[in-house]
């Protein structure tokens, strides 16, 4: 009998899962888009029931479908999309919306944080209050929504919601916990001071554990529900940038992991919790146990690009306008793009700044504007390697996943960018192959992650530097780390500006 796992890969817009065997070959996929909603500037939910049916009908799908039988599916595990905040009531039905990791209502809340606790906050977390985590969405529940918040006993993150529905087990992983920045990331539990500050029940904070632990099985209602076995065993699974680390075999100190998404992720393996970068970027457990990472996000990377295509370039398919634009100029005839469109997180902490295009020049045309955006983002991405350079953390390799990765022309400018060697993988398949690998490894199969990335990832090209246009993007880059400071103070006028009109 054939042997698979699932992993299941919970993103923003969509859900995928993914059959793999023991070899590492995926069997056959399936996916599910959900919608998004913002109701007000700034503000990103989802309703929470929407990710379970997309996950059950992918799932399905790959029964009825695609023939793999529900015996044969011996492990599921998880990658979620981090930080985003589903609060239970007693009976642990969800209250309101989740409020996602791209909301950006929480200012107020993560200045009182620092405020009230400053430096102590980042030892105790490794991370300084953003807008994206979940304790700050917390605060703001608890201080906007009384009557939600009496009601509220338990909080998760949205694939612990999902794997609640599927097993009646309620826990989060450590990489997933680390992400809300109520867990003491040195003692790895939750954190008496920060839950006692702030007012926050401990009782709501979830059980914790590794994200190759088993959780339990499928239960018998979600069984009747969605095909799956009862004796199908259910893994923790960790956030989307840990199992996307993984799934890109990034395990070792020497690497790091480039990820356009609809988010940008810079993300380095990290083998202790000593490293201090100050609160500059983010420092979170890994999916890997007793091991960290740490990461920069550019909120808006692949998303960026994908405004732009749907507004301006919309007769063109994503590679056609991506081919043209590698037929432009480096610097797009002297246009820079910054892709702070909702806001930025890193190295600039500020939910309230916006994009900006410098250099529009009547000779350009919208494939200058695609170039700039790519390089743009990826600038953004420099920007974040910096700060490991800045702090004595050496690498060599760059291993490339997501958007930006289905492009040589795009893996190269990040080679040229970045001024280091860029590889992609064969069988690139992000935080879906993570999920999987931590079910396989669950499960026996393998013993241990590194073993498992032997089997399951594969590197492609290498992508080597060209000095030429390291010069011409050396040159670029330092005008472009000027932007962010001259334009702040117009950016957050013109914001306040937009909100004044949306209420009269």
């Amino acid at each position: 009998m054939n042997e698979y796992v699932l992993g299941v890969d919970l993103g923003t817009s969509a859900v995928k899962v993914s059959a793999m065997d023991r070899e590492g070959t995926i069997k056959a996929q399936q996916s599910y888009e959900y919608p998004l909603s913002q109701p007000e500037p700034g503000y990103s939910e989802q309703n929470p029931q929407d990710w379970l049916y997309g996950t059950t009908i992918a799932i399905d799908r790959l029964i009825l479908r695609d023939g793999i039988k529900a015996e044969e599916i011996k492990g599921i595990s998880y990658s979620g999309q981090m930080h985003g905040l589903v609060l239970l009531d007693e009976n642990n039905k969800v209250l309101r919306p989740a409020i996602l990791w791209n909301d950006t209502r929480t200012t107020k809340q993560c200045q009182e944080i620092m405020d009230k606790l400053g430096d102590k906050f980042i030892d105790i977390t490794g991370n300084r209050a953003l807008e994206g985590f979940t304790l700050p969405k917390l605060l703001w529940v608890k201080e906007n929504e009384p009557d939600i918040w009496a009601k509220a006993k338990h909080f998760v993150l949205p694939k612990d919601y999902v794997r609640l529905c599927m097993t009646g087990k309620i826990g989060m992983d450590y990489s997933d916990a680390t992400g809300t920045v109520l867990l003491d990331i040195k003692e790895l539990k939750w954190s008496s001071l920060l839950c006692k500050t702030f007012d926050i029940p401990e009782s709501m904070c979830p059980p914790l554990m590794e994200s190759i632990d088993c959780v339990g099985t499928i239960s018998d209602s979600y069984s009747m529900f969605s095909g799956l076995s009862t004796d199908t065993k259910v893994f923790a699974g960790g956030g989307d940038n840990a199992c996307g680390a993984v799934g890109a075999g990034i395990l070792q100190p020497n690497m790091v992991m480039s990820s356009i998404g609809t988010s940008g992720v810079v993300l380095k393996y990290e083998e202790n919790a000593q490293v201090n970068y100050h609160g500059q970027i983010q420092y979170e457990c890994h999916a890997i146990p007793n091991t960290y990472y740490s990461m920069g996000v550019t909120l808006a990377a692949g998303h960026s690009l994908n405004w732009f295509k749907h507004k301006f370039v919309s007769d063109m398919s994503f590679s056609d306008m991506v081919e043209e634009a590698s037929k432009r100029p480096i610097g797009a005839h002297g246009l820079l793009f910054t892709p702070y469109v909702v806001g930025e997180r890193t190295p600039y902490a500020d939910a309230d700044i916006r994009g900006s295009f410098i250099g529009i020049d009547s000779i350009q045309d919208r494939f200058d504007f695609a170039r700039a955006i790519m390089e743009g983002i990826t600038f953004s991405f420099r920007d974040i390697l910096k700060i490991y350079e800045e702090n004595g953390q050496d690498f060599d390799t760059v291993v490339a996943i997501g958007g930006g990765a289905k492009s040589a022309f795009w893996l190269q400018m990040q080679a040229d960018i970045f001024n280091k060697p860029v590889i992609s993988l064969t069988n690139e398949q992000g935080p879906g192959l993570g999920a999987a690998m931590l079910a396989a490894v669950g499960l026996g199969w393998f013993k241990d992650l590194q073993e498992c990335a032997k089997q399951f990832v594969h590197f492609g090209k290498k992508y080597l530097p060209n000095e030429k246009n390291v010069q011409c993007y050396n040159q670029l880059d330092e005008l472009y780390r000027q932007v962010y400071g001259q334009t702040k103070d117009l950016s957050h006028k013109l914001l306040e500006f937009r909100r004044q009109q949306a209420n009269m």
